[in-house]
């Protein structure tokens, strides 16, 4: 029980960051953690093999779009638009994803969110930062 715990742990940690990189191990790993029993090192392997992959921006946008969700009842107008037209931007290469990135971590300041702010798909972030 202590084992399923940790895993639902970690995966709250680390939902968004491995949508980003492959929407195939994300839904791999929910079908997973339903089963019977789990374990910890199965669940760190996916996690791991999901990290080494290359940018993907479909996968990126799909990720960055779940985040914003947490957003879209308390987001202004204009920080919407803001959203959209930075998403837009990065699917065309004009802007990277750390930009976009960077905009949900400016409404994550606004607007906080517990379950969002364990996300390791921000931590990533702030972590450079310092």
């Amino acid at each position: 029980l202590m084992e399923r715990k940790k895993c639902e742990q970690l995966w709250a940690k680390n939902k968004y960051l491995v949508l980003s990189k492959s929407q195939k191990i994300y839904l791999a790993i929910r079908q997973y953690l339903k089963s019977e029993s789990v374990e910890l090192i199965v669940l760190e392997e996916w996690i791991q093999e999901a990290m080494s992959l290359e940018e993907r921006r479909q996968e990126v946008v799909n990720a960055y779009q779940h985040s914003w969700s947490y957003f879209k009842k308390v987001a202004q107008p204009n920080e919407k638009n803001e959203f959209l037209s930075l998403l837009e931007r990065y699917q065309q290469s004009k802007v990277t994803k750390e930009k976009v990135l960077m905009y949900l971590n400016d409404l994550l300041e606004k607007y906080p969110n517990r379950y969002l702010e364990q996300s390791t798909i921000f931590k990533l972030m702030n972590d450079g930062d310092e």
